[in-house]
This record gives structure tokens, C-alpha cells and sequence, in this order.
């Protein structure tokens, strides 16, 4: 186990009740049960703590795979599983099929698009274990994840909040990874990713949950870390394993997740401006983003007040870092046309949509305060 926050005393203090008993859903929301569910504590080994799992979904067709691993390596099985559908216009039912011998297990919820961290609330508001695992709807565990899961709950201590699992992201073998492959490779050195984290389900609800501001699949989770640990908690890395595959993207991934810079500022503004070290976030090119469009906006102003020969220095500086930029992207991939063309596209407009994503974000939580939870 791994004990986080240097400086906090080891085990945990009460947190502070939020105006939150549970996480709730809200009017309109929908349930429905696949089946009648059933504990089967026949079935359950009577040594695992018990668990529950929430999987949050966009109906995307990975999250068939995701049942059928989930239904062929928990041993023992979770007492539930919550499917959140947070699909913004649901156009039929989810395909459960990969649920299999789970099936009477498995519950819907819907949360019409408000994000995975609302979706995750409306799951937590229904969990009855004393443990509930967060899983994405693109991973799939692997064959003995249940024991494993088993052993790492055991081995949590009084003041451990949450056990983290580990995550693998499989790469070709025959060629260089891809900028896009790359990036999700990263996961598998994420802190405290709800990709596979099992919580204490009381701990989480009284902590308030999950931010719900955090609109899109980032920093929700290295938020809800921070605030257990502030509060005295610790986390824990444990011993099972999840494979997280590379989802199809088209080129201009790359480009829309630049609006996760406006999340950062959030986590800025209610974490102050270390959290990136506390929740062991890689930095990012942020800096060198804001310096690059500095340097193209200055260049523009130049030009069109008549200064030709400061302008063309401001150009020139825009142009080496941006050619920098698109450099450190190429040079580790598999440097294909169509990977080049990519890379040269979406490195010019990276930057700028980086530092207008953060300044938007900062004006739009420059009055955030501390999550209180669900009301």
C-alpha cells in the first residue's frame, strides 16, 4: 500500500458532512432492473468484503467487452452492478448481453448526459456494500481480477479510503505507438484513475462525491482523491489488473481534449496551484502553449501597427516553438504520412485552443468553492 500526503497524520479524521446524505438523482432521472436482483450469498466467498460496481456509459459498443471480462474474472461476484446511461438522447435500451451469468445482477440508471461524475453519483446513491469499484466502460479486467480484488480490499487498512487497480494499455508490436495510442498509454501511470478504483462507499458519500462541475472524463477523479486525503486519508495501489485498449479516434482527438484545460483551472482554483504534485499529475506543455500563442498574437499586433521587423522576430519565435511542438509529437511515433499530416495540423491549433480552454475555465470557476456535493 501506498500511503499519500506527506506531512498528515496516518490513519484519517472524520471528514466534515456535506449538506449530502448519499448521492441522490435527480427528478426525471430513470431506473430501470434488468432483473430482479438477487444477493446470491451462496455464491459469494464468505471471506471477500462485499462490493458493488459502477460503470458509467455513453452506450459506446466497447462496454459489451467490459461486461463480459467483468462477468468472467469477479470471483467472487460484486452484489450488484450499477450501468449508468448517460447518454444524452438514448435512441433504445443498452445491449447487456455481455453481462451474461451477472445479468440478475446488473441495474440501469439514466442520467441524460450530465458527465461521468454525475453518472457515478447516481450509481454511488444506490450502492448498499461497504466497498463500491468505479470501472470505465472501455476497460476490461482480467482473469482473476475478483480474487485480486479480494486480497486488495483485505489488505486496506482502517485509514485507507480507496485501492487503486492497475492498468495496462496495450500497444502494436509492429510499429511505433501513435500521439493519440501515447496518450492513452499515460493511463497506465495515472494516480487514482476511476478506471479501476475501488472506494469505501460511506467515506466517498461523505466527502460529497464526485464533482459534478467536472463536466467531461477528467481531473474528476484526481479531485476526489485530493479531497479524501486532505481529509486525512490514505490510497492505496493494489494488485489487480485492468486492460484499458486504445478506443478508435479520428485526427482531431488531440484537439478536443485541449478542453480538458478548463478543468485544470478548477482544479486550480479549489485546490491551489501545487495539486498537480499532491495528485501526481504530469504538468503538461501548458506553459510552453501560453508562451507559443503569446508570441503569434504579438507577432499579429506587430504586423498590423507597421512594426515589420519586430513582428517578423515574434513570427519567427511562434514558428520554432510551434515546429518544436510538432517535433516532440512525430519523433516518437510511427511517422507515417497520414501520422505527420496529422501531427503538423493539430500542432499548430493546439496551442492557442489550450490557452483559450484555460482562460475560459478560469473566468468561468474564478468564484469556485469547495464541492459540497449534490443537494
Amino acid at each position: 500500500m501506498l500511503r499519500l500526503g506527506p506531512g498528515r497524520p496516518a490513519g484519517h479524521r472524520p471528514l466534515p458532512r456535506p449538506p449530502f446524505e448519499g448521492v441522490h438523482v435527480t427528478a426525471g432521472d430513470e431506473e430501470r432492473r434488468v432483473k430482479t436482483a438477487a444477493p446470491h450469498e451462496a455464491q459469494d466467498a464468505p471471506s471477500a468484503d462485499p462490493y458493488s460496481v459502477v460503470i458509467p456509459t455513453i452506450g459506446r459498443r466497447c462496454l459489451d467487452a467490459c461486461l463480459r471480462a467483468l462477468a468472467e474474472a469477479a470471483v467472487p461476484p460484486p452484489r450488484e452492478v450499477f450501468v449508468v446511461d448517460d447518454r444524452r438522447d438514448a435512441d433504445g435500451p443498452l445491449d447487456l448481453t455481455g453481462a451474461g451469468p451477472l445479468a440478475d445482477r446488473v441495474t440501469v440508471l439514466a442520467t441524460g448526459g450530465r458527465g461521468p461524475a454525475a453518472a457515478r453519483n447516481a450509481g454511488l446513491c444506490h450502492v448498499a456494500t461497504p466497498w463500491v469499484v468505479f470501472l470505465d466502460d472501455d476497460v476490461q479486467v482480467r482473469p482473476g481480477w475478483g480474487a485480486l480484488l479480494a486480497h486488495d480490499l483485505a489488505q486496506a487498512g482502517p485509514g485507507t479510503a480507496g485501492v487503486q487497480g492497475r492498468l495496462t494499455v496495450p500497444l502494436p508490436d509492429d510499429r511505433r505507438p501513435t500521439d493519440w495510442e501515447r496518450c492513452t498509454a499515460g493511463l497506465e501511470e495515472a494516480a487514482w484513475a476511476t478506471a479501476d478504483m475501488a472506494y469505501r462507499t460511506e467515506t466517498v458519500r461523505r466527502a460529497g462525491g464526485f464533482d459534478e462541475r467536472f463536466l467531461r472524463a477528467f481531473r474528476e477523479d484526481a479531485d476526489l482523491a485530493l479531497r479524501l486525503m486532505d481529509g486525512g486519508w490514505t490510497l492505496g495501489r493494489g494488485t489487480r489488473s485492468t486492460l484499458h485498449p486504445v478506443r478508435p479516434a479520428d485526427r482531431w482527438v488531440s484537439v478536443r481534449t485541449q478542453r480538458g484545460n478548463a478543468d485544470d483551472a478548477l482544479m486550480n482554483r479549489i485546490h491551489g496551484p501545487d495539486w498537480w504534485t499532491r495528485a501526481e499529475a504530469p504538468r503538461g506543455r501548458l506553459p510552453g502553449h501560453l508562451a507559443v500563442t503569446a508570441t503569434g498574437l504579438t507577432a499579429a499586433a506587430l504586423a498590423l501597427t507597421g512594426h515589420r521587423r519586430a513582428a517578423a522576430v515574434a513570427g519567427a519565435l511562434w514558428a520554432a516553438g510551434t515546429a518544436e511542438f510538432t517535433w516532440a509529437r512525430i519523433a516518437p511515433g510511427p511517422r507515417t504520412a497520414a501520422e505527420v499530416a496529422t501531427m503538423i495540423g493539430t500542432s499548430v491549433v493546439i496551442p492557442p485552443l489550450a490557452a483559450l480552454h484555460r482562460a475560459l475555465g478560469a473566468i468561468r470557476h474564478r468564484s469556485a468553492a469547495a464541492w459540497g456535493g449534490t443537494a
